[in-house]
């Protein structure tokens, strides 16, 4: 192969590993939240004094804007917990504990718009594939160029 063919390559191999693994955020969140039940809970700056009962975690935390499954949150690590708020329904508002014992109030937004259907995975083994194409179709055409010529 000569130097032109393994630039491109190259090329293509740096361009498709930062769109797959960005460095930073692609995209920051409108506002801090939590998902519990498959809701969207946006955290306010008001204090809770009288929890209730634990009623779930944080099982996933990401600050990159994506949709992410199980009680997911932007904001709290994985481990922080959730209780339900004495005389306030949970489809209302829930308690967040934060790291120094204290609660903080998060109301009920709406439904989380998750990926149920896994298109992510497929746009991104999609992308993998295109990538392959370009790849192979570099190659070939330096091989059967070099043939005609030799």
């Amino acid at each position: 192969m000569n130097s032109k063919i393994i630039i491109r390559i190259v090329i293509v191999i740096i361009l498709s590993i930062s769109i797959l693994f960005p460095n930073k955020s692609l995209a920051d969140w409108a506002y801090a939240f939590v998902v519990w039940d498959d809701y969207v809970y946006v955290i306010t700056d008001e204090q809770v004094d009288e929890v209730d009962k634990e009623i779930g975690h944080v099982t996933k935390y990401s600050d990159r804007e994506g949709t992410y499954s199980g009680n997911f949150s932007n904001v709290y690590p994985k481990g922080t917990k959730y209780y339900s708020i004495q005389g306030i329904n949970s489809e209302e508002a829930i308690a967040i504990q934060e790291d120094d014992g204290t609660y903080i109030q998060a109301t009920r937004d709406g439904e989380y718009a998750r990926n149920k259907d896994g298109i992510d995975n497929v746009i991104t083994l999609a992308f993998i594939g295109a990538i392959l194409l370009v790849i192979t179709s570099i190659v070939r055409t330096n091989y059967y160029g070099k043939r005609r010529e030799g």
